[in-house]
This record gives structure tokens, C-alpha cells and sequence, in this order.
């Protein structure tokens, strides 16, 4: 690749990729004033540095490339490696730690249920420390997921109530254990026997209040998890395309900064 071909592609890249860091910065910031709950408040220091991340990066491959400065095309590469490293690690940790646990088929049930225990151990410490999950569970309460639940399925008999299929949240966080054995009277309303439920905890933590349900049980956290699950498998698949286009970058930024080199010498 010539030193002209390869220093002009390369300044492009990074300009295009200054241009995206441009929004990602501003609805950071944007996130960080007009944030009203946890859930909000915690995307928005993530969102301000990946922005500022892309923007500096970006700036010092495009003066790299197009102002001929060698030092900053130097440290781009530098960068550029490290990322491609830690992607490609970041890829094969998530892969391990989501390859354990899936839900538990239930007997005439539609749905399936989550037990905490069967995911990495990983995993669940990171969901149950207190901290994470009060941050957790103010999203899923903020984003009102129990509520459209008890909306969507408030008509239904037991008998059909126990043929939905229902997403890991949602068969965690909104409804009792189908151990508790309660008497179904509505969607997030059941009746608890007087039993003492040894085997499973999360009986006695169940409330009919919607502020409140299972969103205190070890199911939800599990159920999380799950999801959590699927949407890292989704990751997995987008990141595995970006450490692709990374390594093209990377692979032009060398041609560029070896050329750079041959013309001064």
C-alpha cells in the first residue's frame, strides 16, 4: 500500500470516527444533567468516557496520518493493539462466564424458572453484592417491567397464566417460585399458605405489593443474569466484528507509519 493511498484511508477512518464520538459525547452529558434515576445515573460516566475515549484516539490517528507526525501515529498503534488485546480477551472471558446456567423447565408450565446456583460464580457475585443490585433493581422497577406484566396478563385464568411464556425477568421478578405453591389470584396478587418454606427463601420474600414483588428474590437476580446471558451472547457476535474492522484499522495504521518511515529515510 503506497504512503499516500494508506495515510489518506487512515485519516478518513479516524475522522469518521471522531464525527461518531461527537453524539456519544453529548448524550452522555446530557444523561449526567437530566438523570432522575439510578438507572440513568449509572449509564452516564460509561457513555462520557467511551466518547472521550473515541474522540482523543481518533484525533491522534488523524494528525497522525495526515500531519505526518510519526510519534502520534506511534502511540495510535500502541492503543490500537492494546484494544484489539483486550477485546479479544474481553470476548473469550465473556464466552466462559456465560456459558454456564439456563433455566429450569417446569411441568405443564410454559415458562421456565431460575435458580441462582446454576450460573458462574462470577456472575453471581457480581449481581448479588448489595450495591450492584440496588442499582440493578432500581432499573428493572424504573423500567415498570412488572407492571406491563400485570397489565398484560390480568384477564387470565390460572390455566392460562401457566401456559405463557414468560422472559427470565419476568418469570423471576414478577411472579412467586412455583415451589411457594400459592394460590394464584392474579398475575403479581397470590395468596401465601402457612407454611414455612425451608427450601426455598424467596417464599417468604415475596409480596403483592408492585413496588415490591420478588424483585428482592434470588429467582430475579437469576433471571437477570439469564438475560443478562443472551445479551452478552449478542455482544459477543458485534464485538467479534468490531475487533475485525480494529484489526483492518490497525493493519493500515502499520502500512502508514512503516511508510512514514521509509520516506524519511
Amino acid at each position: 500500500m503506497s504512503f499516500r493511498l494508506s495515510n489518506n484511508l487512515l485519516g478518513i477512518l479516524n475522522f469518521v470516527t471522531f464525527l461518531l464520538s461527537i453524539p456519544i459525547l453529548v448524550a452522555g452529558i446530557w444523561l449526567s444533567r437530566k438523570a432522575i434515576t439510578e438507572c440513568e445515573r449509572f449509564l452516564d460516566k460509561p457513555i462520557i468516557i467511551v466518547g472521550v475515549f473515541l474522540m482523543v484516539i481518533s484525533l491522534a490517528g488523524f494528525v497522525g496520518a495526515c500531519c505526518h507526525v510519526k510519534w502520534f501515529l506511534w502511540l495510535y498503534l500502541v492503543v490500537m493493539l492494546i484494544l484489539i488485546v483486550l477485546g479479544i480477551a474481553g470476548t473469550i472471558f465473556a464466552f466462559v462466564v456465560t456459558n454456564k446456567g439456563a433455566g429450569r423447565v417446569l411441568s405443564g408450565k410454559g415458562y421456565k424458572e431460575y435458580r441462582l446456583g446454576d450460573y458462574s460464580n462470577w456472575l453471581q457475585k457480581r449481581v448479588g453484592d448489595e450495591n450492584n443490585w440496588f442499582k440493578i433493581k432500581s432499573c428493572l422497577v424504573d423500567s415498570k417491567v412488572c407492571t406491563e406484566f400485570h397489565n398484560q396478563h390480568i384477564n387470565e385464568s390460572v390455566t392460562e397464566f401457566y401456559k405463557v411464556l414468560l422472559s427470565s425477568i419476568q418469570s423471576g421478578c414478577c411472579k412467586p417460585s412455583n415451589d411457594c405453591q400459592f394460590t394464584f389470584l392474579g398475575p403479581t396478587n397470590w395468596t401465601k399458605g402457612n407454611g414455612v418454606f425451608i427450601n426455598n427463601t424467596d417464599c417468604n420474600t415475596w409480596s403483592n405489593d408492585l413496588g415490591t414483588l420478588c424483585f428482592n428474590c434470588q429467582a430475579c437476580k437469576a433471571g437477570f443474569i439469564d438475560n443478562l446471558k443472551s445479551s452478552w451472547k449478542k455482544v459477543m457476535v458485534v464485538n467479534i466484528i468490531f475487533l475485525v474492522c480494529l484489526i483492518i484499522v490497525y493493519s493500515v495504521g502499520c502500512c502508514a507509519f512503516s511508510n512514514s518511515r521509509k520516506s524519511k529515510s
